[in-house]
């Protein structure tokens, strides 16, 4: 992959399908032709649903939202890797993921909405909520991968994160204490070249992200985030790697955010309109279009009625979210715990008490 023309970015470590569609058959993971179109089939899902949500902000119908339009097969790639054992632990921008997880949309379409029950899954999910703080969640899931080395459980966990994350110090520790302890997990860095304003140049002088692992004693390894079956592959490998014991897996997915960092943010005040368009010709969704037709496994046919049925999924579980009774309002601190401490339980007792007027 040729250099941006704003960022020195490295050589990309592994693309197996570039902007063109074309794939390099000797990297082409094994998936048979349906999985091949239910990973487009996935991302086009996930550009529907962030579509809607940009909508029903700028409608007031829904609050901030952080779109993931441009990173939607960094996404579906591992989501096809993960199995219904593996643990997910998102950051805020994981909304694709977490779908196609098992979570049910109108959930993250209410998370959006300040709805404290858009945290709370069906049981059974192997999800956490959304962490805001930023890369506080990738101790969590060294956490959990170390639990599931010492359940012996043949499951990973994995942790999600942006670029800005590598720059926190909790980056470093979970990856230091995954190294050392050989926990289950594997990291996956969507460097999206943002973090809000910041671009990735002053993230670190490091060639990559990816090779950071190395520091740690772990696998580290830069893909194409923007090709799906580049993700799927390094997934498939580190998730397989971190259920057999053998150590966690440092990812890097190297894709764009094609929105502002939330609805709160307007990316044309620093963004160069030159840098924005050299990635939208490497658009995820449309090189794995040109190549499944080149296969003949996709048509105008089949694209219609993909459409259709996002329509009506999006629109139902935008009619889940909108038939939703009016939250408590002293969910604030509710879920905070399992037993609510003697002060918490207080503030709650008073906020009942001031809502009641």
């Amino acid at each position: 992959m040729p250099k941006t023309p704003i960022h020195e970015a490295t050589t990309l470590r592994l693309e197996v399908l570039d902007k063109d569609g074309k794939v390099d058959a000797s990297l082409l993971p094994d998936l048979a032709d349906g999985q091949l179109q239910e990973l487009y089939r996935s991302m086009v899902r996930i550009r529907k649903f962030d579509e809607k949500a940009l909508n029903l902000q700028r409608q007031g119908r829904m609050g901030t939202y952080g779109s993931i339009r441009g990173q939607e097969a960094a996404q579906a790639g591992i989501a096809m890797a993960m199995g219904p054992k593996d643990w997910l632990v998102p950051s805020f921008r994981e909304q694709g993921v977490m779908m196609l997880h098992g979570i049910p949309p109108h959930l993250l379409y209410a998370f959006w909405k300040g709805d404290e029950r858009g945290s709370v899954f069906p049981e059974g999910s192997r999800c956490l909520p959304v962490a805001i703080p930023v890369a506080s969640q990738l101790l969590h899931a060294a956490g959990i991968g170390m639990a599931l080395k010492l359940r012996d459980e043949e499951a990973a966990a994995v942790g999600f994160a942006g670029d800005g994350a590598s720059s926190e110090g909790d980056f470093h520790e979970a990856l230091n204490f995954a190294g050392v302890f050989k926990a289950r997990t594997v990291f996956f860095i969507q460097n999206n070249q943002w973090a809000i304003s910041v671009p990735f140049k002053h993230q670190t002088a490091a060639g990559s992200i990816a090779q950071r692992a190395s520091s740690y004693g772990i696998e580290g390894i830069q893909v194409d985030g923007n090709d799906v079956l580049a993700v799927y592959a390094a997934s498939k490998e580190a998730l397989e790697r971190a259920r057999r014991g053998e150590g966690p897996t440092l990812i890097e997915a190297v894709t764009y955010r094609m929105e502002s960092h939330t609805t709160a943010d307007d990316a044309t005040r620093y963004r160069p309109p030159e840098e924005v368009a050299y990635w939208q010709e490497r658009d995820p969704i449309d090189r794995m279009r040109k190549y499944l037709v080149s296969k003949k496994l996709w048509n105008d046919k089949k694209e219609q009625a993909l459409l259709e049925s996002c329509a009506v999924e999006v629109e139902a579980e935008v009619a889940a979210l909108e038939a939703m009774p009016a939250p408590d309002p002293t969910d604030i601190v509710s879920h905070m715990f399992k037993e609510l401490p003697w002060n918490l339980q207080e503030q709650r007792d008073a906020l009942a008490r001031e809502v009641g007027r």
